[in-house]
């Protein structure tokens, strides 16, 4: 772990790219024992499904774009400075409903989301995931999946 301060410029391309639009990472477990942060361009169309984190807490703040969370009971239709905080084992999806991409920053503590948006990013380069192989990497990093789409609004 680095005792350095991490600056990151808009040139530098840490990260992964899922279904073509890059997911960066700005901060992560090798930086941090807190949080891992992330700039994440959300695809048209994309849709996370209902799941829940056990321990992890995530928030979100969108930069560009629309989207939809489902969060606990609530739906919330999130424009550019919309903030959400999610506790561990509240359900909550993600929807981008635009036809543009969403650009979002997002946190994940403690650190470590970083290897599953790796693995994920492997599994999906190669095609649709296997379902199998995709509910063990979701098991393995602290997701339970309960839906694999979200409600269309």
């Amino acid at each position: 772990m680095s005792a350095a301060p991490i600056i990151r410029m808009p040139d530098e391309n840490k990260g992964v790219m899922l279904r073509g639009h890059p997911l960066v990472f700005l901060v992560t477990g090798k930086d941090t024992k807190y949080t891992s942060t992330f700039d994440w361009t959300i695809p048209p169309g994309f849709a996370t499904g209902l799941h829940v984190h056990r321990v992890q807490e995530e928030t979100f703040y969108v930069l560009e774009g629309e989207c939809v969370w489902h969060v606990g009971e609530k739906t919330i239709h999130a424009t550019p400075g919309t903030y959400l905080f999610i506790p561990p084992g509240v359900q909550h999806n993600i929807t981008n409903v635009a036809e543009k991409p969403a650009h979002v920053l997002m946190t994940v503590s403690p650190p470590g989301h970083e290897h599953y948006f790796e693995e994920l990013a492997r599994l999906a380069a190669r095609g649709a995931p296997d379902p199998k192989a995709l509910a063990d990497l979701r098991n393995r990093y602290d997701t339970d999946q309960i839906s694999a789409l979200t409600t269309n609004e």
